[in-house]
């Protein structure tokens, strides 16, 4: 499953004329607790996705779930972009808007309420959730690692 937050152009410019690229941030997921995030660039938007997306099948992690929601609440800050992620009833479904919603929908999240602060910067926003996400922790494991 492929979803790809909003992309920009940036401007190289030399002595004899502009040079303009297109960038794209694309999110891959399995839709079963697996993402990738990956930003890249090219002259063409076709060939930054597709750049992109070979670099986020490469960078692939794993994220906790609990059935279609998350673990527990998670706050992450991320240049000057901060992230609120909360576990939500079933039925609920998914309250979160842009890079957000992307990257949710590729984990396979299906019930969660969400929150950006600060900055809405597209590519801070996602790089936040996806740490937001990472940084998930199982709480059986949790409580048996403290138990030990």
């Amino acid at each position: 499953m492929i979803r790809r937050p909003p992309r920009s152009t940036h401007c190289i410019s030399s002595a004899a004329s502009d040079v303009y690229k297109r960038q794209a941030m694309v999110a891959v997921g399995d839709g079963a607790g697996k993402v990738g995030i990956a930003l890249a660039s090219a002259s063409a938007v076709p060939d930054a996705v597709q750049r992109a997306v070979q670099y986020a099948k490469n960078k692939m992690v794993e994220i906790n779930l609990n059935n279609t929601t998350l673990p527990h609440e998670g706050v992450y800050k991320f240049g000057s972009s901060k992230v609120m992620l909360k576990p939500a009833a079933p039925g609920t479904g998914l309250i979160a808007g842009g890079g957000v919603r992307a990257v949710l929908e590729a984990v396979g999240v299906k019930d969660v309420v969400s929150k950006t602060f600060g900055s809405t910067n597209a590519i801070n926003v996602v790089y936040a959730t996806v740490e937001a996400l990472k940084a998930m922790k199982d709480p059986k494991k949790e409580i048996s690692r403290r138990k030990n």
